[in-house]
């Protein structure tokens, strides 16, 4: 008895490890983030996709690097139209 509820045990913690795991991966594929600010109204933000093969260390370079292109690029001053006060 005392096996029969060991191995049962040993299975439902086994799916809980599993289902985390499942879940914890499929994070790793972000989907495009909404903005939730007006002036940004209808824009995506995506991260950035490392280089495959790449070390760990040398990813988290590009991503921060592309990010910050990112953000400089979206504080650029826009013209405003001359139809529009």
């Amino acid at each position: 008895m005392r096996a029969i509820f060991g191995v049962m045990s040993l299975l439902i913690v086994l799916l809980i490890v599993g289902a985390l795991a499942k879940k914890q991966l499929g994070a790793m594929s972000v989907p495009p983030i909404r903005t939730q600010s007006p002036a940004l109204a209808g824009q995506t933000l995506t991260l950035p996709a490392p280089s495959p093969g790449a070390t760990l260390q040398v990813q988290s370079q590009q991503i921060q690097q592309q990010i910050k292109q990112s953000v400089e690029a979206s504080m650029q001053v826009r013209p405003v139209p001359e139809d529009q006060p």
